[in-house]
């Protein structure tokens, strides 16, 4: 193994680039052997004082709800542990075992249902002072693909260090933690473009920009092959060295790969199978008189064992002999494990950082973190074909095609009817493509955010001040670009405070269309949002007044009429365009003896509007903006709680 991870550093020495992260003027770093590493911890944990944290849970228990009268589900069954420091440890089991599970609770991101309790140095854990000495790596790489390595690695420093940290510091941290993680070489790359090794490597090497002391990593070899598998659990193997905790779930591994872990706990159905050394598996099941087979991989027969493979009693004798995880004769040197109370004394309190309580779990303050995050927005924006040229091209496209099918139709008292179908276009527009373009796009950011927030990035006001303002001038550029192309060619009256009222209006309800994407957004998955949302728009459409006149809905349905948002669009579109005492309107079909509205006023009393509500429309319309905005947060706070 030594061999093989001498010839990968090697060969990694030899492809090393000329120019160092940030600066011209310096030597290119110098590569680090894995091997190294341990002797020259400094490499990533850059002396910062973190003490080392051992962690004990007892009696841990986690049960969910099945639904209306269905009863609840015990998924842990009162299981206990130890994961000591300096360890990199194995959480094992078959599907449904309870693994992933197991590391939501340990990590903190799963509260509700949970019973047990948590031991961190010896003191009982304080969720907020633990999280911020810890990193959450979920299985998916939850990355943002359209940043490069470097830029994805400056937005991780920007948050997760104090805002005072200078940036040569910054960006020596970066420097030093992509060398040790071979990403050095991929510095300009996109993150979308990396392999599923480098795409992990990179995941975990965002986490140590603040140099966490536990770390957390959710089937980190799904999806790689034999080589990058071995080269992650290396690494991971070479973080554990340098005074971390770090845990990982893992499936089925190889009988080589299961070797580099130092500790093992199985699961099966909720409870505890095994927990200890590694190299202890084999002497623990011969104990229990299951002798793993010659030339069997123990990994795979300590998994067939927790299925049933063998009998159902095997697992119950399994059990019974890790007495659910209190069995701690199966470690290194057992007598060399403190118990909580001495571990306590071990770590006094006023020395432990993770008993820290005043200051806050972010690491930069509120403005600093809607900085960066619209700094990454910026960035993204200019590289996002879907969110920024295609959303331009079809606000160009779209304006010509209604300009073409309505031409002139604003200035032609025999066309009014035709004119107000199109003002009723073209609120179905602003509305249906900001709405359905952020349900598509929105849940896909919720998995960056909810790893981002976990891990203490940023706080979730700041994430979502920073996408609603990212989004402000490209909205306005697209509205008034359709607008005036719209208002031109269809003729509509040239007069500033009407096209004023027009453009106004088109904002107001493209920004409510957005809120209320966010809104389904947060709540739904891609497939049943773009469900829901043209569902919901159907009754916004009905009592907007377009097909029916307001004075002619049912009494039972008026009150929709004040919900709908449409209505207040298209009565301001009207107002703008008909209202303000609009004088008699020129007639040009031919053959005509009679134009019945060339009269605005006619036409206004016909569909029951007047045609002077817009600043009413306005303020409703302002005041609908406000609820669809905070209740988008309201209801992104509250699928975050509920995941948790």
């Amino acid at each position: 193994m030594e061999v093989l991870m001498m010839e990968a550093s090697n060969r990694q020495e030899a492809n090393a680039p000329a120019m160092p992260v940030c600066t011209a003027d310096r030597k290119s770093p110098p590569k680090k052997k894995l091997e190294d590493v341990d002797d020259d911890t400094s490499s990533i944990t850059r002396g910062n004082g973190k003490e080392s944290i051992d962690i004990i849970f007892e009696n841990i228990t986690y049960t969910v709800n099945l639904g209306f009268r269905k009863g609840q589900k015990d998924i842990l069954h009162g299981i206990n542990g130890r994961l000591p420091s300096k360890q990199l440890i194995a959480l094992m089991g078959p599907s449904g075992a309870g693994k992933s599970t197991l590391l939501d609770i340990l990590s903190g991101f799963r509260v509700t249902g949970v019973d047990g309790t948590v031991f961190v140095n010896g003191r009982v854990r304080h969720l907020n002072s633990f999280r911020k000495c810890t990193a959450y790596i979920t299985q998916e790489d939850r990355l943002e693909p359209l940043l490069t390595v470097l830029e994805n690695m400056r937005v991780a420093a920007d948050l997760k260090l104090p805002t005072d940290t200078p940036r040569y510091e910054k960006e020596t941290i970066i420097e030093e933690i992509l060398t040790t993680l071979g990403l050095y070489e991929h510095l300009h790359t996109r993150s979308g473009r990396l392999s599923g090794g480098q795409k992990k490597r990179l995941s975990i090497a965002l986490e140590l920009v603040n140099n966490p002391t536990v770390m957390f990593l959710d089937e980190p070899t799904t999806g790689l092959d034999s080589s990058s598998c071995m080269h992650v659990v290396n690494l991971l193997k070479v973080l554990a060295r340098q005074d971390r905790t770090i845990v990982c779930t893992i499936h089925q591994p190889s009988a080589s790969l299961f070797q580099l872990f130092d500790q093992v706990y199985v699961l099966a159905k909720g409870d505890c199978l095994y927990q200890g050394a590694t190299h202890k598996l084999v002497p623990y099941l011969e104990n229990m008189k299951l002798p793993c087979p010659m030339y069997h991989n123990p990994a795979d027969y300590i998994i067939e064992l927790a299925c049933g493979e063998y009998g159902e009693d095997k697992v119950d004798i399994l059990k019974n002999g890790s007495q659910n995880g209190r069995n701690l004769q199966w470690f290194d040197n057992p007598e060399a494990l403190r118990d909580a109370k001495t571990l306590r004394a071990v770590h006094p309190l006023k020395d432990s950082h993770i008993m820290q309580k005043n200051s806050g779990i972010h690491a930069t303050n509120f403005i600093h973190q809607i900085k960066v995050l619209l700094r990454r927005g910026l960035i993204m924006c200019k590289r996002d074909t879907t969110l920024t040229h295609l959303r331009i091209g079809v606000n160009l496209l779209v304006g010509v095609m209604l300009g073409s099918v309505f031409l002139r139709s604003g200035a032609d008292g025999s066309r009014v009817l035709d004119n107000y179908n199109l003002l009723f276009s073209i609120l179905i527009h602003h509305m249906m493509t900001t709405m359905m373009l952020t349900i598509v796009t929105f849940p896909m950011q919720m998995a960056i955010l909810l790893k981002e927030h976990f891990n203490r990035w940023y706080s979730l006001k700041a994430f979502y001040v920073a996408i609603t303002v990212i989004d402000v001038p490209l909205s306005i550029f697209c509205c008034i670009l359709f607008s005036l192309i719209v208002y031109a060619m269809t003729a509509q009256p040239l007069e500033i405070i009407r096209f004023s009222m027009f453009l106004i209006i088109s904002l107001m309800i493209m920004f409510i269309g957005q809120g209320t994407g966010l809104m389904i957004g947060a709540v739904f998955n891609v497939v049943n949002g773009t469900f829901m949302g043209p569902t919901l728009s159907v009754p916004l459409m009905m009592f907007a007044g377009f097909g029916v006149s307001l004075r002619d809905l049912p009494s039972y349905l008026k009150w929709g009429s004040y919900l709908s948002y449409l209505r207040y669009g298209l009565e301001g579109f009207v107002g703008a365009i008909y209202g303000l005492n609009r004088p008699v309107l020129p007639c040009e079909e031919k053959g005509e003896l009679y134009c019945h509205y060339k009269y605005p006023s006619k036409f206004l009393s016909d569909i029951a509007m007047n045609g002077d509500q817009f600043w009413n429309d306005l303020i409703a319309l302002t005041t609908i903006l406000v609820i669809t905005r905070c209740g988008a947060y309201l209801l992104l706070r509250w699928k975050i709680v509920s995941m948790r």
